[in-house]
């Protein structure tokens, strides 16, 4: 099966494998650099990983349309991984929180930018039967960055006697090569013709054509993401029990292995089995994670709470892009997205605003029984009424699954 995939969606796996990594290599070390350099407190670190969150939600849906209305979406991947590169450096000379969060902002929306177009392309580039096997290659060589970018960081952080600031502009390197990437070997397909007239909106016409399957798989994913809050409090969560500040990011490094080694088999069996089965998994995951890290009192069980962490992480989100291009229209697989990565960015924003908000008031406990309680809501909802399909070819109608 891999082997049959396009080489253009390995290409984008190792565009998203190299970016990653550039932001890692900041996120990993960004909530210890803002509370112990900035002197910033949990609510502003949620407030700014929240903000950042919104702000890609709401570039999504509008690259989303327009990706949709033009016909083409490599070039609108290409300026947001190209903005993302060049906010990198304004984190590395930022003498506030303020400043942090601007550059978290402009950083988000370049997020924003390439999200939809990207996650539309991969659809584009396979057929609907590989669709699991694409988004979970592309999620597991994400994530592959994601680990590599902290343990990056770590090394260069050991090299260099802490200096935060100098690891911040070195990530600019491999974001810049992630642009080279995609611009030298990602080959967009031609459209199929189908004679109707694109212009970039999005109304009420719109969005009833993309149907009740699809909804329903934006409620899973924003009830979902309203039980998982930043991984920014995870790792502060580690540094509470202990762990350096040098090491905060070996907890991306953790929670990405996990992922990148779960998620194309995820991917795999979603494409045979019913999707609902690994997502539901997944949402016990999450709920056993949350628990883990509320409850722990050593290291050892703080890491079995991160590896589940990740392992949630790698059971649902490649799924979740599965099914979104399984249930939307071919022609308004952009806009779908774009709702989508809205719903779920606005549900972050409020899970970070509202996990920091429990941290600073009641401490960390509260914010992972928080989580835990959310998720487990959350898997009661989508057991009893979640979406029926089975991963099959939903379209914007919702036909019956053989």
């Amino acid at each position: 099966m891999v082997k049959r995939l396009p080489r253009s969606i390995w290409a984008l796996g190792i565009v998203s494998l190299l970016m990653d990594v550039s932001s890692e290599m900041i996120h990993g070390l960004l909530p210890v650099f803002l509370v112990t350099v900035l002197g910033a407190s949990t609510i502003t670190v949620g407030l700014i990983e929240g903000v950042g969150d919104a702000a890609t939600a709401f570039t999504k849906l509008f690259s989303g349309v327009l990706s949709d209305a033009l016909g083409k979406r490599k070039a609108l991947v290409a300026l947001g991984y190209g903005m993302a590169t060049l906010s990198k450096p304004f984190f590395a000379m930022a003498p506030s929180p303020g400043w942090v969060l601007g550059a978290r902002f402009a950083d988000r929306v370049g997020k924003g930018l390439r999200g939809s177009p990207r996650d539309a392309l991969v659809a584009d580039l396979v057929e609907p039967e590989q669709h699991g096997a694409a988004y979970g290659l592309r999620q597991a060589l994400d994530n592959v960055g994601a680990f590599v970018g902290p343990l990056l960081a770590i090394a260069l952080m050991a090299a260099f006697a802490g200096q935060f600031r100098l690891v911040f502009w070195l990530s600019v390197v491999p974001g810049a090569a992630a642009v080279a990437v995609l611009l030298l070997f990602v080959r967009e397909p031609p459209r199929r013709a189908g004679g109707r007239e694109h212009r970039p909106r999005i109304d009420r016409r719109a969005l009833g054509r993309l149907g009740g399957l699809f909804w329903g798989v934006v409620a899973v994913g924003a009830v979902l993401t309203l039980a998982r809050f930043s991984e920014a409090f995870v790792i502060l969560a580690a540094e509470g029990r202990g762990l350096a500040a040098m090491l905060a990011p070996l907890v991306l490094v953790a929670i990405h292995v996990v992922s990148s080694a779960s998620a194309y088999p995820a991917g795999l069996v979603g494409d045979r089995i019913d999707k609902r089965i690994v997502l539901a998994v997944g949402f016990g995951a999450l709920i056993a994670a949350d628990l883990v890290l509320a409850l722990s009192s050593s290291m050892a069980a703080l890491w079995a709470g991160v590896a589940l962490w990740g392992l949630h992480l790698g059971l649902t989100q490649g799924l979740l892009s599965a099914l979104v291009a399984d249930t939307a229209p071919e022609e308004l697989r952009g806009t779908a997205f774009g709702v989508f990565h809205m719903a779920t960015g606005f549900a972050l924003l409020a899970a970070s605003v509202l996990a920091g908000a429990l941290w600073a008031m009641l401490g960390p406990q509260a914010t992972f029984f928080g989580g835990a309680l959310f998720a487990g809501l959350g898997l009661l909802g989508y057991v009893l009424f979640g979406p029926g399909a089975q991963g099959g070819q939903g379209g914007g109608d919702e036909k019956p699954q053989p």
